[in-house]
């Protein structure tokens, strides 16, 4: 009969050990001061950003902590992104728009073909189908630079995206 090794295989074991401890104390200080930091100088004298608070997940001490940014658009009024740090990772999200009423296989097709060209989010489909903007980067990756890189991206991908999906998917709604 074979014999199977007790545990998970070498290559698992290898990675299991390499994996970071979860946030706690002092890491977990940093990360939400180095994020606070940045939003206090990003949002200062920028005519983009509307808003600029700071909160957890569940609005508990509990929760995850989480901040949003609200930028003014000129496509979309505003895009609002919610930056949440979990175990390991900073993700973000925004919401693009709600559910295609008509040429959902298009807009589909068109959202997964941006994917492709996009670095660091992704669109995806969220609660009653609408389109969101999202992302995530290890907690390590979590500098001022690479901040600025996140919010540049979705701003920038929102506001080049926006009005032909808009205009595709309520297509009805601006004939005539």
């Amino acid at each position: 009969p074979l014999h199977r090794p007790e545990g998970p295989p070498a290559r698992a074991r290898a990675l299991i050990g390499s994996m970071t401890d979860l946030h706690h104390g002092r890491r977990l200080d940093d990360l939400r001061t180095r994020i606070d930091a940045w939003l206090d100088e990003f949002s200062a004298d920028n005519p983009l950003i509307a808003a600029v608070d700071r909160g957890t997940s569940d609005d508990t001490s509990l929760g995850e902590p989480r901040w949003y940014v609200r930028m003014v658009g000129e496509e979309k009024d505003f895009t609002t992104v919610w930056l949440t740090l979990g175990q390991r990772t900073l993700r973000y999200e925004t919401y693009v728009m709600p559910a295609p009423e008509e040429h959902q296989a298009t807009v589909m097709e068109m959202v997964l073909r941006r994917n492709d060209q996009l670095v660091g989010v992704h669109f995806s489909i969220g609660a009653e189908d609408a389109l969101y903007l999202r992302g995530e980067i290890p907690d390590s990756a979590v500098t001022s630079d690479e901040l600025d890189r996140v919010l540049g991206t979705v701003y920038t991908t929102v506001e080049s995206m926006f009005r032909p999906l808009l205009r595709l998917a309520f297509a009805g709604r601006f004939a005539g």
